[in-house]
């Protein structure tokens, strides 16, 4: 079901990649300033950008799942999260790096971009143990999806305050304060299209993997259950045939030949 259309996907994922990757290397202008280092521009700010739209959207899934009480929902929810998380290492280890290179720190705390961010962050890297910590699934699944809209409203409330701070370093790539010229918006524009796939195909591939992983411990559920009820002896008679689905039928000869 997850993985329908996941080839065509991954294929378009490389292909604008390397085209955003050719973009920046060899057509994006070099910055006056900065030079090379500016670059890291093109990684940074989409990275960061797509992070603060999948924690959003882990938002808007978690109101579908206390909607519907769909556990499909909960579950997009859940892996919606956790590849913002990892696009937003990705986010603070360039920025950390982008610092270092123009301010001669690996970090600026009076700089509230960066700050803001990182308490976004933090507040998302609580999500995991608290779900965690619940042992009832449909209690975890529900206290997870209060959570992940509590801390999905808090994102666009610290994007406006932060875009309302006067102490502003970063330039504002979208708007109509922006100065970027043209070969430096189209890469950027590029880049973040191709951003925006990689999470894209990396949120598809992560629930297809967790929903053949479901479907494989249900199976085998079956199966311990059908054995179980095969080696019950019947009164006065022997015990009936026990039909197996033929996906677990599959497995259970090849299991045997294996044995043999």
């Amino acid at each position: 079901m997850y993985g329908k259309g996941l080839r065509t996907l991954s294929i378009s994922t490389v292909a604008v990649m390397t085209a955003a990757l050719a973009l920046v290397f060899f057509y994006a202008p070099l910055e006056a300033e900065q030079g090379f280092l500016q670059k890291i521009f093109y990684v940074h700010v989409p990275l960061a950008i797509v992070a603060l739209c999948g924690f959003i959207a882990g938002g808007v899934m978690a109101i579908q799942h206390l909607r519907t009480r769909d556990p499909s929902w909960d579950m997009r929810s859940y892996v919606a999260i956790h590849m913002s998380l990892i696009f937003g290492v990705g986010t603070l280890i360039t920025g950390s790096i982008w610092a270092k290179g123009s301010w001669g720190h690996w970090w600026v705390w009076d700089e509230p971009t960066l700050v803001s961010f990182l308490i976004v962050f933090l507040l998302y890297a609580t999500y995991q143990p608290l779900r965690f910590a619940i042992e009832d699934p449909e209690r975890q699944a529900r206290y997870a999806s209060v959570f992940a809209i509590t801390a999905g409203a808090f994102v666009p409330l610290n994007f406006i305050a932060v875009r309302l701070s006067t102490a502003y370093v970063h330039p504002r790539v979208l708007g109509g304060t922006s100065n970027l010229p043209g070969p430096m918006a189209l890469t950027f524009v590029v880049s973040l299209i191709g951003i925006a796939l990689l999470y894209t195909t990396f949120f598809r591939y992560e629930l297809t993997a967790k929903h053949a992983r479901a479907q494989l411990r249900a199976l085998r559920r079956r199966l311990a259950g059908d054995e179980a009820l095969g080696s019950i002896p019947s009164r006065g008679r022997s015990a009936a045939p026990t039909t197996l689905h033929p996906a677990a039928m599959m497995s259970a000869r090849g299991a045997g030949r294996e044995g043999l």
